[in-house]
């Protein structure tokens, strides 16, 4: 009786030391105490803010998830817990997360051409949906912002001859190098992705499927995805959510591709989008699969000298960021409206990791 009574406890114990937490309607919350390290971090993320001079660092935003619960959460400017904020190139990696159920029900393997699925492409039958998530699909594309607006393909793409349809604007470029050869960052690549997905899923399920596939799984009630004037997704830059929402796409990641007891994301699609891309012209970037990697394909160290190897992160202009450390258990969302440059990755990285976990982080 006593092996058995012991045997049910040594039983309980395992199933308590690896049962995980995860958000229902709210997350679970277990703050931080209010450490020097807390208080440096806050003094980062939080300067005096100049709401004339729009300089500096500007955080809407700071939520860390540590263990699948709230530890942090603070919010600035006309932001709030309920404020579905523009998470600009963030949106790249949500649509890869939206690509990934496709892809476990599936709809097209990596190695398609995506002109299957977006006729408009067959100008370039060579360019294969795995291209277009490295972005490495060759076209000719100028990925400048407000700084050097002239000759800007994002800028066209988004607000002038591109945007009553903004893949087939795309698909126009004139080729510069082969396909899946080189790296170039490119909004054009990822929003012929989400015109492809059109074709992956159908006319009629397309306009819903990414609540179908990812938001309502994952209890995502907040999420707005602006269309061009063809009805596709703008998968580059405008989709719209929660702090909390978008951190539990973080969760997704961090576990990988799990929600609960669903495998939500095929493990094959999760490897890809962490394993670094191989370019063959120089870069100081490590691109995934529409994620960015804290490690090189030539195993050289990535971005982020104080994180983990393991970070990743989707990131978008004016300093939004979606930073997922497995290997800490740890998802940080940061909504920002920085304009001059000075926000650092590492820096924000290194000081989180200190307030949650201690000195000695990595």
């Amino acid at each position: 009786m006593r092996r058995l009574l012991f045997t049910l406890c040594v039983l309980l114990f395992a199933s308590c030391a690896t049962a995980q937490t995860w958000p229902d309607d709210q997350w679970p919350i277990q703050p931080l105490a209010r450490t020097t390290a807390l208080k440096d971090l806050e003094a980062y993320a939080f300067p005096p803010r100049d709401e004339q001079a729009r300089k500096g660092i500007r955080t809407d935003a700071l939520l860390i998830i540590r263990n699948g619960e709230r530890v942090y959460e603070r919010y600035a400017g006309a932001t709030n817990a309920q404020t579905p904020h523009l998470t600009w190139s963030i949106s790249k990696s949500i649509l890869a997360t939206v690509m990934g159920v496709a892809f476990g029900e599936g709809r097209f393997k990596l190695d398609d051409p995506v002109a299957r699925f977006y006729p408009p492409f067959s100008a370039h039958p060579d360019i294969r949906i795995q291209d277009l998530l490295h972005w490495a699909s060759g076209l000719d594309w100028q990925e400048d912002y407000e700084y050097a607006p002239l000759n800007s393909s994002v800028v066209a793409m988004l607000y002038t001859r591109g945007r009553d349809d903004m893949a087939r604007f795309t698909a126009e470029h004139r080729v510069a190098s082969a396909p899946g050869t080189s790296y170039c960052y490119s909004s054009g690549d990822s929003t012929v992705l989400a015109a492809a997905l059109k074709g992956m899923v159908g006319e009629t399920a397309y306009a819903d499927y990414p609540w179908t596939a990812l938001f309502d799984p994952l209890g995502i009630t907040s999420a707005t995805w602006e269309t061009d004037g063809a009805g596709t997704f703008v998968g580059s830059s405008y989709a719209y959510m929660t702090a909390r929402d978008l951190a539990r796409i973080g969760l997704l990641m961090q576990r990988g591709g799990r929600w609960q007891d669903r495998q939500l994301l095929p493990k094959a699609w999760v490897d890809f989008n962490l394993t670094p891309f191989t370019s063959q012209t120089p870069t100081n970037e490590a691109p995934g699969g529409q994620w960015w990697l804290n490690k090189n394909a030539d195993g050289k160290p990535g971005p982020w000298p104080d994180a983990p190897p393991d970070t990743f992160a989707g990131l978008g202009h004016w300093g939004q960021a979606l930073y997922v450390i497995p290997s800490a258990n740890l998802v940080i969302v940061r909504y920002a409206d920085d304009r001059d440059g000075t926000y650092d990755h590492n820096q924000l990285l290194k000081l989180a990791l200190k307030a949650v976990i201690g000195e000695g982080a990595q």
